[in-house]
């Protein structure tokens, strides 16, 4: 077979942490659910993990894991979060990619991302190279695999960071059509232009770097992607296969080509509902005509080697017609139109960001003498540190990195100099430039992970890099009218959010006490263990009451719950408990018989009311 599908999801949510709590205060425009990250993970990415194939009459005929089938990268901090709060969907991810593994010749559906997302072209080499292997070690701690792609926050790209890219043995990444300069065969010496989209995206092309490396890139299909994301295509799962697999030339030789799209991957639920049940059904219907093979970026790169070249136009991505403009000027680059309306607060953010970096550096270098043999080594490795906080991990970490045995106060200094460099890598998320003013909750995040490292560089070396800071920020306009520049919202959202070690314990006491939405979260991560206790016992009748009834308490009070998660428990129960059940209960086992009779009344209501909704 010649012909290939492959499906991309960019999954990622920027870090959302308070950073002196290190945990996700409630966002209101999340309602009903307790913050951004919470919200999207029910819309998006659980059901992708069990997402449902119904059949005419919409009855359940299968659930499957679509990140098996699907190339995707989860974003580094993402991950974290979820491997707390969602341990469910998080095992479920890990496990996609495992399965992966059998059926695309040994190679996982999952590829690595830049840590926290930052865009590339703009961060300094050494910034770079934090980025990516911070991305990779966290992949390898997760996924217990070396990734052989990488995905680039916005497909911001540069040749010095494809070079660092295949320094670090990264086989490929995956950018836009638009990024592409020209290409020729091996053979060939001359060029052909390609700019403005005219790039054949269905093979694979090599890019020789300064080094003398060279890097895989796959560019996808831009008309079919933009279709996905924004326009009809995933109102039906048999149309997005169709228009994928037409995307075939009918006279095409016979040379293997690779049908591609690569889109956010909250495309599948968040921003279009039930989109996860139309690339699952997509999915299956590409496998049963059997016409192409569906297939990842990795396994097509071993069958089918690049044959041509290519050269990139830099400082490109795939979200700004400018370049990377918008994360650094005032470009036009806006969600909503306004009247009067201006960017040009994203180019004093970069400056006082940029500014605040090579601050911290000095500082950084000067006091790290004292303490770590090789400071940015250490800062290379640690996000060991970052993945296992426990003692063991931290003795073994400073026994490889610290000049000397560290008594206790000269640890905790050592520590507080590597965080101050962690804050300076959250501080550049690229979120906080996307939207259309500076006080949007991702900008007021960025500017939190600057304060917080403003705020320990203060505590070690009596340094105040605030008031300059803040200088910066006062002649960056904001849209809001609620304020004039960002000096104003910093000190409005920013300063009020600081904490020190008293008010962090009184901020837990009262939000126990006074927030409802911290009640509400409880009761959902309540009933989430519940379905997870059912579903290790599911036989027990005793279980069976127990959810229904906290069910339909459940139902009575102000709180969004997830029932999606008990549907699709029950259609695996139906497959493999029943059939046992009925056996008992033919045999007059009483239990077995007021246990069908409860499941069948249950089941019913759980299906009446997802239809409902």
């Amino acid at each position: 077979m010649s012909r290939y599908v492959c499906i991309h999801g960019h999954f990622y949510q920027p870090p959302r942490e308070n950073p002196w709590l290190e945990e996700i205060e409630v966002q209101d425009s999340a309602i009903p659910y307790h913050d951004w990250n919470e919200r999207i993970t029910i819309e998006c990415y659980a059901p992708n993990a069990a997402s449902r194939i119904l059949d005419s009459q919409r009855r359940i005929v299968d659930i499957v894991n679509n990140y098996s089938s699907i190339s995707f990268n989860f974003g580094p901090t993402l991950l974290s979060w979820m491997e707390k709060y969602d341990p469910e969907v998080y095992e479920a991810i890990l496990e996609a990619d495992r399965c992966a593994q059998k059926n695309f010749s040994g190679h996982g559906s999952a590829i690595a991302q830049a840590y926290n997302h930052l865009i590339m072209p703009l961060a300094n080499r050494r910034d770079k190279e934090t980025q990516l292997l911070w991305g990779i070690q966290d992949f390898e701690h997760r996924f217990k695999r070396k990734p052989e792609g990488m995905w680039l926050p916005e497909t911001a790209v540069d040749l010095e960071t494809l070079d660092i890219l295949a320094e670090n043995n990264i086989k490929f990444t995956i950018l836009s059509p638009l990024q592409a300069l020209r290409v020729k065969n091996f053979d060939q010496e001359n060029w052909q232009d390609v700019s403005g989209g005219k790039i054949d995206p269905q093979i694979p092309y090599v890019c020789r770097l300064p080094s003398g490396k060279t890097i895989t890139l796959f560019f996808y299909n831009g008309p079919i992607t933009q279709e996905v994301a924004f326009g009809g295509l995933l109102h039906s799962g048999e149309t997005f296969a169709n228009r994928l697999m037409d995307s075939f030339s009918k006279t095409e030789a016979q040379d293997a080509r690779l049908s591609h799209i690569a889109t956010d991957g909250e495309t599948y639920g968040h921003h279009h509902r039930f989109g996860d049940m139309a690339l699952a059904y997509c999915l299956r219907d590409i496998q049963s005509k059997n016409l192409v093979k569906i297939t990842i970026y990795a396994e097509f790169l071993e069958k089918f080697p690049p044959q041509r070249e290519v050269e990139i136009i830099e400082n490109t991505s795939w979200s700004c017609p400018h370049g990377i403009e918008r994360w650094r000027a005032n470009c036009g680059c806006r969600l909503k139109e306004h009247a009067g309306s201006t960017q040009e607060w994203r180019k004093q953010l970069r400056l006082a960001m940029d500014w605040l970096r090579d601050q911290l550096i000095i500082s950084y270098e000067r006091e790290t003498l004292r303490y770590l043999k090789d400071p940015w080594n250490a800062r290379q490795h640690y996000i060991e540190v970052i993945l296992d906080r426990s003692e063991e991990n931290l003795k073994k970490f400073l026994s490889r990195f610290a000049l000397k045995h560290l008594i206790p106060s000269q640890r905790v200094q050592a520590l507080k100099l590597l965080e101050i460099q962690r804050h300076a890598m959250l501080m550049y998320t690229s979120c906080g430039w996307f939207f259309d003013d500076i006080s949007g909750i991702e900008t007021i995040q960025i500017l939190q992970y600057a304060a917080r490292a403003m705020q320990l560089t203060k505590e070690l070396t009596g340094l105040d890099l605030e008031k300059d800071f803040m200088d910066f920020l006062k002649i960056a306009p904001s849209n809001n009218p609620e304020f004039k520049e960002g000096r104003e919202v910093y000190e409005r959202f920013v300063v009020s959010a600081r904490l020190d070690l008293l008010s962090v314990a009184a901020h837990y006491v009262l939000t126990s006490l006074f927030e409802k939405k911290a009640w509400s979260y409880a009761l959902r991560r309540r009933f989430n263990r519940l379905i997870q206790d059912f579903s290790r016992r599911p036989g027990d009748l005793s279980q069976l009451k127990t959810i229904a009834t906290t069910l339909r308490i459940f139902q009575k009070l102000p709180v969004t719950l997830d029932v999606w998660r008990l549907v699709n428990l029950c259609f695996l129960i139906e497959k493999k408990i029943i059939p046992s059940m009925k056996k008992k209960a033919e045999a007059a086992d009483p239990d077995a018989r007021e246990w069908l009779k409860y499941f069948d009344d249950f089941k019913t209501r759980l299906e009446k009311k997802t239809h409902d909704s």
